[in-house]
């Protein structure tokens, strides 16, 4: 019996005499409450320390999970801004100011730290549950069975969520990619406008934005990181004169190296590289240039132009041009096809061809008449 039944029975007035024949129950007594007070105090004087023991080591495991959340987000972020500053000491050189700018590193590092803060607060918030759980005597054995359940049911369900997540966390740290690059990504092509956990959106050619998931994407080209090259394809006829042809592909090439903007966009010299195909008719002589990250498409088109002026003014013709009819007047005999034996239609090569004339018809013979006889 507790200690409060025993005090209110103690204190409560006599009750009436029962009727004749009814049970009368037993009235507890002073001694009675002071016993089961006596039990009481002393339960809770030998379960104190058990109490206070699981209060101090909850308020413990608390405390060391608040501290190591900080100090793990603390050191997570440091180290986002260590990689920034890395970053920004490369951005002195011209190499760095190219291949990486401000929005894509403050991307980059915005994606990255707030991965790595949500799982490290994951785990460590989670473990902290769990100990508080088994400081209550409480067993985790069917709560972390039925966890596991949960999470492969999860798994299985949305597996290409978690497909989609995990790629676009590789991506990011693995920097394939970033704001401002001109990327083909298989699916889709053209310039990255913003880079998620789960979806990268481009804009295409033609303005349309391509919305690729990174589960998706099993190969990247990426043409905006280390340098491109412009690759020009000239052909001309096959009795060119290659020296001619040399002379004034390097005076072209020369010149646009020295002049502005092409003397920053070009990463070196243009070259001739020589002959890329020969036929018998025509010949190509290839011409290359390292350049600036996505600006191949601009050199090869400037190259383009300037090679055509410079062959017209040269005098050299390029395969693909109209050509003159030649005079009939200053063609020679050789030019001139020879008659054939079958436009003389007396000729044996004619009568030889002609088709063979049917005979004439023969006409029936009247029936002779056989003399001294009557019809």
């Amino acid at each position: 019996m507790s200690l409060s039944a025993v005090l209110s029975a103690a204190g409560s007035p006599p009750s009436p005499s029962p009727s004749p024949g009814a049970s009368t129950p037993a009235v507890p007594t002073f001694q009675d409450a002071q016993q089961s007070a006596t039990h009481a105090a002393g339960w809770i004087e030998q379960n104190w320390s058990t109490w206070l023991e699981t209060g101090l080591r909850i308020v413990l495991i608390l405390v060391i999970a608040a501290v190591l959340r900080i100090v793990v987000r603390r050191a997570i972020t440091k180290m986002i801004d260590r990689m920034n500053r890395t970053v920004q000491a490369v951005d002195n050189t011209a190499l760095g100011g190219l291949l990486i700018h401000a929005e894509r590193r403050r991307q980059r590092s915005q994606a990255i730290g707030s991965v790595l803060r949500s799982v490290a607060s994951f785990l460590i918030l989670g473990t902290a549950g769990l100990m508080v759980l088994s400081a209550f005597k409480i067993n985790l054995a069917p709560l972390l069975a039925s966890a596991g359940v949960a999470g492969v049911a999860i798994g299985f369900g949305a597996r290409n969520l978690v497909t989609d997540f995990l790629s676009g966390v590789f991506m990011i740290i693995e920097d394939q990619y970033g704001v401002g690059d001109q990327i083909d990504a298989g699916v889709a092509s053209g310039e990255v406008i913003e880079v998620g956990l789960r979806v990268t959106k481009l804009r295409g050619e033609n303005g349309e934005i391509w919305y690729v998931r990174n589960g998706e994407v099993k190969r990247i080209g990426n043409l905006s990181q280390g340098w491109a090259t412009a690759d020009v394809d000239v052909t001309v006829r096959s009795s060119e004169d290659l020296d001619k042809v040399k002379t004034t592909l390097d005076e072209v090439a020369e010149k646009m190296t020295k002049e502005e903007p092409w003397n920053e966009i070009l990463w070196g010299p243009i070259e001739v590289l020589g002959l890329d195909s020969v036929q018998i008719d025509s010949m190509t002589v290839r011409v290359a240039a390292k350049t600036m990250p996505g600006k191949a498409v601009t050199v090869e088109r400037e190259l383009r132009w300037r090679v055509k002026r410079a062959f017209d003014a040269a005098r050299i013709p390029i395969v693909g041009e109209s050509t003159v009819a030649p005079d009939l007047d200053t063609a020679s005999v050789a030019d001139v096809a020879a008659p054939s034996a079958f436009s003389n239609p007396t000729s044996p090569e004619s009568r030889e061809a002609s088709p063979i004339a049917s005979a004439a018809p023969v006409a029936p013979m009247a029936p002779q008449r056989t003399a001294g006889k009557q019809p």
